[in-house]
């Protein structure tokens, strides 16, 4: 008997080796499900590097304020439309900030501030055009509709910048939301530009 038992004890060896081996192997599994359960904004944030934009940019532009759902998000599609409906409401507060910066009551007949106040008039017309586009496009992307949103976005990171080169010299005079929009749009894209496969 006792040599029966010894010509079992591989067997019962590759038994146990198997159910150890299956046993990390489900180990390997909860880990895999926990980190696709990270919220969704670490995931989007996560895969937005072949668009030049780092995790803490996509954070701090979907989370600048402290009030925002950024991480209530369920999903990707949810951060997409989260971050386009932000760039269309980031576009509103720059054109209204700029708006009121260069404001009519505000402009004096010197020269410096006549040419001012006509590159405030030429970024407000950029603002103007790009305002009724990114609404569009956020309830597009709401919509899961990607593609014609994602070329509005891409063309809205272009609206900051042509201020900037429009009021020239006065562009220190620009008020802080023109370069909160310039980030944002250029996060808003890369997000729904990460969503579009075709």
């Amino acid at each position: 008997m006792a040599a029966g038992s010894s010509s079992c004890s591989p067997v019962l060896l590759l038994l146990l080796l198997f159910l150890a081996s299956a046993g990390a192997g489900a180990g390997e599994a909860s880990t895999t499900s926990t980190s696709t359960s990270a919220p969704a904004l670490d995931q989007v944030c996560g895969r937005l590097g072949s668009y030049y934009v780092t995790p803490s940019l996509c954070f701090s532009a979907l989370c600048a304020d402290a009030s925002s759902p950024c991480r209530a998000a369920r999903d990707a599609p949810a951060v997409a439309a989260l971050a386009a409906r932000l760039a269309a409401d980031n576009a509103t507060a720059a054109r209204d900030s700029i708006e009121a910066v260069f404001s009519p009551s505000s402009s004096t007949s010197s020269s410096p501030a006549a040419a001012a106040a006509a590159a405030a008039r030429s970024c407000l017309q950029l603002y103007a055009g790009a305002v009724p586009a990114l609404r569009w496009a956020a309830r597009a992307v709401a919509a899961g509709r990607y593609r014609g949103a994602r070329e509005v976005l891409q063309a809205a990171q272009y609206v900051a910048a042509g201020c900037e080169g429009i009021a020239g010299d006065a562009a220190a005079a620009l008020p802080r939301e023109n370069d909160g929009f310039a980030d944002m749009a250029f996060v808003a894209h890369a997000v729904v530009a990460s969503m579009s496969t075709d």
